[in-house]
């Protein structure tokens, strides 16, 4: 599943306007405007090999990058909660979590989690209701950081089915 694929769903998912969509990725520090957000929610005509973190841009297609789609998610987190006031000695603008292509999905469950106030049991219900039974232990591992001896990997198909069951849950 690459990076668009999820940008779309989630904007499908949470019934997110195309204007919204510009204030969010806006607040992600990503700058972008209406139609280069449309090009951005068109699906590739063929699937790219490179993994680059370099912006891919056709007449009709640009490619979300890495950085690009943790921009829209750290945006989404701000969107719908709020700018966070930074603590003493801590820095304004947050470290990179996705490192490389396959910690994304990882990086996307997390942050979804924090921008929709999710609950472990939120998420077993939003899982169970595409189908996938999951385990507390299992989402445990899913939840940890990179290189921690129980991090778990979200795969793809997972993935797809968390979008599906948010799907579900926001527009019934």
């Amino acid at each position: 599943m690459d990076n668009n694929d999820i940008v779309i769903r989630l904007r499908y998912a949470l019934d997110i306007k195309d204007s919204d969509m510009v204030e969010i990725f806006k607040l992600g520090g990503f700058d972008l405007t209406q139609e280069e957000v449309k090009k951005v929610l068109t699906k590739a005509e063929d699937h790219y090999d490179n993994e680059d973190d370099e912006v891919y841009e056709d007449e009709d297609h640009i490619k979300c990058t890495n950085s690009m789609l943790e921009s829209f998610l750290n945006g989404l987190i701000i969107f719908k909660r709020g700018p966070q006031e930074p603590k003493n000695g801590q820095p304004n603008k947050p470290d990179r979590s996705i490192k490389n292509h396959s910690s994304v999905n990882n990086v996307m469950l997390k942050k979804v989690k924090i921008a929709l106030k999710l609950t472990s049991e939120d998420i077993i219900d939003i899982l169970d209701a595409a189908g996938v039974i999951i385990t507390k232990g299992e989402l445990s591992g899913l939840l940890r950081k990179e290189g921690h001896k129980n991090y778990r990997q979200f795969g793809d198909q997972y993935a797809r089915n968390f979008l599906k069951g948010l799907t579900i849950k926001y527009r019934g």
